[in-house]
């Protein structure tokens, strides 16, 4: 059985010192989960502290205040380290939290496919696609489902925008695209792309100076029903309907092959190799049965079973048994689901709280993710 590479976990690129001080924007259903463990894993191995949501976001969907975080007791009076829970951004209230030097990166994804990922999870929650029979009905006529007053409709129009802090529901221009585009240019060091979920690890690695095996990760799996289902001329619709995410995306998707290219293509295509090589032989030793995804009911240890929402069915996996202790903790980091992992995060963090890691599905007010 192949070990962990003890050496490429602690070995950073070109021997510089890995980065700490780190705010990941984890925007809604575009791997931004996977994002999220990785940075959990980092942190947990180090010790670093983490700025932890009272609940399981940091107040989304209102804008970020830094009272949401826990064990906040004003700006800068405690170091933290990590901090990448759900939030709307606020950067006036982040940056009382986080220190001056805080790397900032984010995810984003093509908007169509994102309109359909969102329709299918948050299919219940939000009115404007409960309405709809289908992804395709909605995007036929948007505006006749659509009421911006309406609690948790921001899931349905430009909702990266929305999570990125700005006014999802002006009427695109030009001008106001490009101010957002520049807005978010200013605070962030790096913009990822999903649809490019390896070469964004990369870029990544190098970005933030960690060393290959912290980003390495088994990403999750959903299955979905049909609804979404859409025609290339409504997934032209669904593009004019979210104009100002589109814009972004467009914009952030040059930016980042401007940056591979800078990064050279040989090389990238060398590392990606090399990632997804290390992502096969961690899932040989880590994951039962090669690492085929399970189904979350077929799931043992609930611990490790992902939270179910709308018509989307998460799907998990389950750890190759008879794994050595040191092997299993590790492995168990890179397949934990993003409440547990939030929990465990919590109670080493605030050991005197009544945090239980062991009831999280009991609980009935889970916010989507």
């Amino acid at each position: 059985m192949l070990a962990l590479n003890k050496r490429s976990l602690e070995v950073s690129p070109v021997g510089f010192f890995p980065h700490t001080h780190i705010m990941f924007l984890k925007t809604h259903k575009t791997a931004s989960s996977t994002v999220l463990n990785m940075l959990s894993r980092f942190g947990e191995e180090r010790d670093l502290h983490f700025a932890l949501p009272l609940g399981y976001q940091l107040g989304y969907p209102l804008p970020f205040n830094a009272h949401r975080v826990k064990g906040y007791r004003g700006p800068r009076a405690v170091e933290f380290h990590i901090m990448g829970n759900h939030m709307r951004f606020n950067k006036p209230e982040v940056e009382k939290v986080m220190p001056a030097d805080t790397f900032y990166f984010s995810i984003i994804r093509n908007p169509v496919a994102l309109a359909e990922s969102s329709f299918a999870y948050y299919k219940e929650v939000a009115p404007a696609f409960r309405k709809a029979k289908t992804l395709g009905d909605f995007a036929d006529d948007p505006k006749k489902y659509y009421d911006p007053r309406l609690r948790n409709n921001h899931y349905a129009r430009n909702l990266l925008l929305f999570d990125f802090g700005m006014d999802h529901n002006a009427n695109f221009s030009a001008t106001l695209a490009q101010r957002a585009e520049e807005m978010i240019r200013q605070t962030f060091r790096l913009i990822l792309v999903s649809e490019y979920f390896d070469q964004s690890m990369i870029l990544l690695r190098h970005g933030l100076c960690w060393p290959l095996d912290a980003v390495v990760s088994f990403r999750g799996r959903s299955q979905a029903k049909t609804l979404t289902n859409v025609t290339e001329e409504q997934r032209e619709k669904l593009r004019q309907w979210n104009a100002l995410d589109w814009h972004l995306y467009k914009s952030f998707n040059r930016t980042f092959w401007e940056e591979i290219n800078r990064f050279g293509l040989a090389q990238m295509e060398e590392e990606v190799a090399l990632l997804r090589m290390r992502r096969e032989e961690l899932a040989q030793v880590c994951l039962r049965d090669g690492g085929k995804p399970v189904e979350a009911h077929r799931i043992r240890d609930r611990n490790i079973r992902p939270y179910q929402s709308g018509l989307v069915k998460i799907l998990g996996y389950e750890l190759q048994p008879g794994l050595d202790n040191a092997t299993r903790t590790a492995c168990l980091r890179m397949i934990r689901p993003e409440i547990q992992y939030k929990d465990v995060l919590d109670a080493k963090q605030f050991p005197r709280a009544t945090t239980n890691i062991n009831t999280w599905q009991s609980l009935k007010n889970i916010p989507k993710l």
